[in-house]
């Protein structure tokens, strides 16, 4: 047998990890899941810091900020691009498809009412998020929509959920490719209105794809001017902030969202329900299966994001180079990192060393929607006119030692807090807003 089929011939054992009317023991939590999970929640704030620490055009344009920048700057960016940049949300997506497979199979799938049930109140905190913590950039929203269509793969085959993977993959690769060629000739449009000795004699519809670039560019591309504006907003005030970032929201949730968001969410959560379902996950194969697949996706993600970040370097950051929707690479570099990820964490966990370091890996996981809107918060006071006003203000690389600082708050406050109560704040909450009960909070005294 060859070892493809040796994978996709693997049991479903989904079936003998669900099938609980009420919320999962703690007994029964899958190790592996909560470490894989408090890694990649760690890991998603190297790339949420730069859009809530810089202007936020950065986050998908390094030249508005690297154009004058450091060369420890850029190596920054060419780190945290390398080893981080979508494989960090990869292995969330795909610990949430895990989870769909893990709660609306078995016995709560008798009625899909429960998971959707579950999604709305999630969307309601992603919604939260959005516009009270000012999070121009959450995810709980795309998760809740993905999942609800998730919902109807959750019974397929292994080689089902893989067959439909590749094809998005093949699909959404295929379309960021448009959109750079889209793209690109409305760029080409503008050069010509900008060359011509007389614009108004141009084609209307080439000045009006020329127009259509200049609004692009303007989005993603700003002037000083419009950053300084843009800070000034974001630094102000509560109310500066909160209007600022309202208006941005109808063109992340209208346009954004459905049009890319949640079909790179689903792709990486059907691929997790699959490994899931392969054993994959809970740490159930072998130690020489999770060096291979360290070995194989780091090989591809490496080589992918690698020649990313040298073309991003070799053009001085041109957009098209840079420009994550614009790359039919991206989402291989990605899932070849995440893969990668998933080999070396569960080893990890598995592993007999570093007991404290898997613990607060593991408790961060279990509080991980916590954790997710905690980052929210830390920004909201770090960066906004909520609280000291420092968006702008400090360089990418200087933004990192931020990071680490939250992160060790958050892995020390997370084995604390599950110290003495069984959820975090917000999953009980979660947990009784779904099931319609307050499930127990504190722990007992013993």
């Amino acid at each position: 047998m060859s070892p493809v089929s040796q994978v996709l011939d693997q049991p479903d054992l989904s079936a003998s990890t669900v099938g609980l009317k009420a919320p999962v023991a703690e007994a029964q939590r899958i190790h592996s899941l909560d470490v894989l999970r408090g890694f990649a929640l760690l890991g998603i704030l190297l790339l949420n810091i730069i859009e809530f620490g810089l202007i936020e055009a950065s986050y998908s344009n390094p030249a508005v900020d690297l154009a004058d920048g450091s060369a420890l700057d850029v190596g920054v960016w060419a780190t945290v691009e390398l080893f981080a940049e979508g494989a960090m949300r990869c292995v969330f997506s795909m610990l949430f498809g895990a989870g769909v497979v893990l709660f609306a199979t078995g016995a709560r799938a008798k009625s899909g009412w429960l998971h959707y049930k579950r999604t709305f109140w999630l969307a309601m905190i992603g919604l939260f998020d959005v516009f009270v913590l000012l999070w121009i950039g959450d995810i709980l929203v795309t998760y809740a929509l993905a999942g609800a269509i998730l919902y109807w793969f959750r019974n397929l085959r292994v080689r089902w959920l893989l067959a439909i993977a590749a094809s998005l993959l093949v699909v959404i690769s295929s379309f960021y490719g448009v959109v750079r060629l889209g793209l690109g000739t409305l760029q080409g449009a503008a050069v010509e209105v900008a060359e011509a000795a007389d614009p108004d004699r141009v084609a209307a519809g080439t000045r009006e794809m020329a127009a259509q670039w200049q609004d692009f560019a303007g989005d993603f591309s700003p002037s000083a001017e419009e950053q300084a504006k843009e800070i000034a907003a974001r630094s102000g005030n509560y109310a500066s902030a909160f209007k600022a970032n309202a208006a941005n929201v109808p063109g992340m949730l209208g346009f954004v969202m459905p049009v890319f968001l949640i079909w790179d969410a689903l792709l990486m959560m059907i691929i997790g329900m699959a490994l899931f379902k392969m054993g994959v996950l809970h740490g159930h194969r072998s130690d020489a299966f999770y060096k291979k697949l360290m070995l194989f996706g780091f090989s591809i993600g490496l080589a992918v994001n690698g020649f990313e970040v040298w073309n991003g370097l070799r053009t001085d950051f041109d957009i098209f180079s840079v420009f994550a929707q614009m790359q039919p690479t991206y989402h291989f570099g990605r899932l070849g990192m995440g893969l990668g990820y998933i080999g070396l964490v569960v080893l990890f966990a598995k592993s007999s060393g570093f007991v404290r370091l898997r613990s607060g890996l593991a408790s961060v996981g279990r509080m991980a929607l916590t954790n997710y809107l905690m980052h929210s918060l830390f920004a909201l006071l770090i960066f906004s006119g909520a609280g000291l006003g420092l968006v702008g203000v400090l360089s990418r690389a200087q933004l990192y030692p931020i990071v680490i600082a939250i992160w060790i708050v958050q892995l020390f406050f997370s084995e604390w807090w599950l110290l003495r109560f069984q959820f975090g704040p917000v999953e009980w909450v979660w947990r009784m807003l779904t099931y319609g009960k307050r499930p127990a909070f504190r722990r007992s005294a013993g």
